[in-house]
């Protein structure tokens, strides 16, 4: 009876099609491809702590500047509210920002132990 093998379902338009998988689908695992996992997902977990920690820090700041700063939400701007402006025009482009980091960022991080691993 054989071992099922891991499958990877991608869209056919993708870059990540064309990559191979990040471990071998046969029981090829050896302890330094398991340091190199363990290092990956480390590095992964870094990012998403800094990604959130910066999205948590912009919210909670504007939340803040509210708060302590009462002007902040009666004035205007165009006579529209500062407040909304900045939610609006400031807030959602960091965002899409931090977004893209986050996505290069973690690619960057697969291509390097995929590099360390000797898999491309």
């Amino acid at each position: 009876m054989t071992e099922p093998r891991r499958v990877r379902v991608v869209h056919p338009r993708t870059d990540a099609a064309s990559r191979g998988p990040l471990v071998p689908a046969d029981d090829a695992v050896t302890e330094v491809d398991e340091i190199y996992l363990r290092s990956l997902i480390r590095g992964q977990a870094r990012l998403a702590l800094l990604i959130g920690g910066l999205t948590a820090t912009l919210l909670g700041g504007i939340a803040l500047l509210g708060a302590v700063w009462p002007a902040f939400d009666r004035a205007r701007l165009a006579g529209l509210p500062v407040a909304w402006l900045v939610l609006g025009l400031g807030v959602y482009p960091l965002l899409i920002a931090l977004a893209w980091f986050a996505v290069h960022e973690s690619e960057r991080n697969e291509e390097d132990f995929r590099t360390l691993a000797g898999r491309r």
